[in-house]
């Protein structure tokens, strides 16, 4: 159990794999293979830094889900799963690492064994082509040991269920934003001209893994970005042993806890500001502003960007990117859930309990300002999760 308790009432878990299974039931999957570590948590509460090596939740249709790992972290996955002991399954040791086997084959065998390829037959199964953790080889794997399997990409669809949160996972993200206001904190206290950067990353990860006396902090999937001086132009910099000059200093972190995570970006000032700078960080808060003014359910996204864009066309200026997106469970190397983007192509619409990390980032040329913040979608409006001055912050 998840730290000693279970994250989830059994309750949510089991609605959970119900809305997974009526879309899958709608793409016409008799199965799928969870590789995403974050969908493997959401669905059986597994948390472990073991997705380095081939992992993967059979969930079929009907019928128990299967979890494969391997054998030393299916040993003590009763840790962190509700999962049954029989419904775990290790694969061998001697699979890890080796140029010519692929865990995969071994498990391949194993569902064989269970019965398990003959009822997933009826329909396609479905892959997470775009997780970062199913490699090509793992595709091969399947590929040749289960022909009878017609593969077919499920197009994100756990992800796509995680996108509407419970208010149980809200209180969790309202946790992690207090997790993360104490990150930023500790950032502008610490961020000065003079001080290593090196320093001042490890104030902030002191601070995101202590959190806050009630709530400590998770690892964070993504490490604190700070883009410097001219180098604030490019988006997503760390750090460096060097120290910090009158220049200006761009922070993007986050606050995990319970490996929900909670981002959070602003722009700190050492000394004056340039006029092209205070130009375009007064342009970036009213477009913030303006866009969170907008969100409450049955909006369109595509509302949000085009409000966006119009607040900047006012000043002469653009940004190219998409303007956020939706977060919730984390694990690296990403923070984002891989489903809605905050464009103007995007045909998404709002819903209470969604979440989105709003980022008002301006790349320029040697220099830049990043205002961002992380909000909830609810009934009558939006929620922030965090209470910093949407502004250039001065020091």
């Amino acid at each position: 159990m998840y730290l000693g308790s279970q994250l989830f009432t059994d309750s949510e878990y089991e609605q959970r794999l119900v809305r997974v299974r009526e879309l899958m039931d709608r793409q016409g999957l008799s199965a799928i293979i969870v590789t995403d570590p974050a969908n493997i948590f959401y669905l059986i509460g597994y948390n472990a830094w073991s997705f380095y090596t081939p992992q993967m939740l059979f969930v079929p249709i009907d019928g128990d889900m299967v979890f494969f790992a391997r054998e030393m972290d299916a040993h003590g996955a009763h840790r962190t799963t509700w999962l049954p002991d029989e419904q775990i399954v290790g694969y061998p040791e001697s699979y890890v690492h080796r140029p010519h086997l692929h865990p995969f084959d071994w498990v391949a065998w194993a569902l064989r064994q269970r019965f398990l390829i003959a009822p997933a037959s009826k329909g396609s199964v479905g892959l997470e082509m775009d997780s970062h953790f199913f490699s090509p080889k793992a595709y091969r794997a399947l590929y040749n040991a289960i022909p009878e399997w017609k593969l077919v990409d499920n197009f994100e669809l756990v992800n796509w269920v995680r996108s509407v949160k419970s208010d149980a996972e809200i209180q969790l993200m309202r946790q992690a934003g207090m997790v993360c206001s104490e990150a930023m904190r500790a950032a502008i206290d610490t961020i000065d001209v003079g001080v290593r950067q090196c320093d001042a990353a490890a104030a902030i990860s002191q601070a995101q893994i202590t959190g806050t006396d009630e709530f400590g902090g998770d690892y964070p999937a993504i490490v604190p970005m700070m883009p410097t001086g001219a180098a604030a132009d490019t988006p997503h910099l760390t750090w460096h042993q060097g120290t910090f000059a009158e220049e200006a200093v761009v922070i993007e972190l986050t606050g995990a806890h319970k490996r929900y995570h909670c981002p959070l970006a602003r722009t700190v000032s050492l000394g004056k500001p340039s006029k092209d700078l205070d130009y375009v960080a007064n342009a970036t808060a009213e477009g913030l502003n303006n866009v969170l003014d907008v969100i409450r359910p049955g909006v369109a996204t595509r509302e949000l960007a085009s409000t966006w864009n119009w607040t900047l066309a006012k000043y002469g200026l653009e940004k190219p990117s998409r303007l956020g997106y939706s977060i919730g469970i984390g694990y690296p190397p990403d923070w984002g859930e891989r489903t809605i983007s905050i464009r103007t192509e995007d045909e998404s619409v709002l819903e209470t309990n969604m979440t989105f990390h709003i980022v008002c980032g301006m790349w320029m040329d040697d220099y830049g300002f990043e205002l961002s913040e992380s909000v909830r979608v609810s009934p009558t409006g939006v929620e922030t999760f965090t209470s910093f001055p949407r502004e250039l912050i001065r020091k």
